[in-house]
């Protein structure tokens, strides 16, 4: 199957290296998890998939094309991105829903908004409330709702359970693997934390100091005991700026 994502030797710098080197690919329906402490380069590396993040080198192909070939809001319509924090429009939980296709000039049907509700755990009577009236769990559901109103065929998903509290985080991974699974979307999510990336269970890109350190399986690279480097960042000792990533 031919790639569709295909990231090459991907470099950033702003006054220092923020990225160096990067270099992987994607197939339909895979999910990659990039792990790594605060300040190695997570999120710039998933603001450059749909060029919220210019590159200094490196190109990134989406179904064999340069991504600065697309138009910018093309795009980031096939390329969506969920961010850690939601930020959702006044007025209605629908209004915000389909808010995307309306900016095309596409109307979403009732039933696609219900089925939308539906696919991200909301009661179809959400719809009708104001958006602010919203917990923060519910806005975020929202914000997964936003951009699967768009048809993406990337899901950019940027630390989205880290303002939640410990129950609405689990229901956001229960969201995103159904939405990988029953919905074949391909997904890139940036984490820092070894537990949820356990809990998901997938392909891990691990990122320190801008350089990927390892790049598969979870489980695998946790059992991995010929790395030096691995062992130390799994064991909490590689994190910088005091975090820990230790399990």
């Amino acid at each position: 199957m031919a790639s569709l994502l295909n990231v090459n030797n991907l470099s950033v710098v702003q006054g220092r290296s923020i990225l160096s080197s990067i270099s992987f690919e994607l197939k339909v329906g895979d999910m990659l998890l990039v792990l790594g402490p605060s300040g190695a380069g997570k999120s710039t590396l998933l603001r450059c998939l749909n060029r919220f993040q210019p590159l200094n080198t490196g190109t990134i192909e989406f179904q064999g094309t340069n991504v600065d070939q697309f138009d910018v809001s093309n795009l980031r319509r096939r390329i969506g991105m969920v961010f850690q924090t939601p930020t959702l429009f006044r007025g209605t939980v629908q209004d915000n829903i389909a808010k995307g296709p309306a900016l095309r000039g596409e109307v979403v049907s009732k039933n696609d908004l219900e089925q939308l509700a539906t696919n991200v755990g909301l009661d179809q009577e959400v719809l009708l409330r104001d958006a602010e009236t919203l917990s923060v769990g519910e806005k975020q559901r929202v914000s997964f709702a936003q951009t699967l109103a768009n048809h993406p065929e990337v899901l950019l998903l940027d630390e989205p359970t880290s303002a939640l509290d410990p129950s609405a985080v689990f229901t956001i991974e229960k969201l995103i693997q159904k939405i990988h699974r029953e919905m074949n979307r391909t997904i890139v999510m940036v984490t820092h934390n070894v537990e949820q990336a356990l809990r998901l269970n997938t392909r891990t890109l691990i990122l320190l100091e801008g350089k990927v350190i390892a790049n598969g399986p979870i489980k695998e690279l946790i059992a991995d005991q010929t790395s030096e480097t691995l062992m130390r960042f799994f064991e909490g000792r590689l994190n910088g700026e005091g975090e820990s990533s230790g399990i």
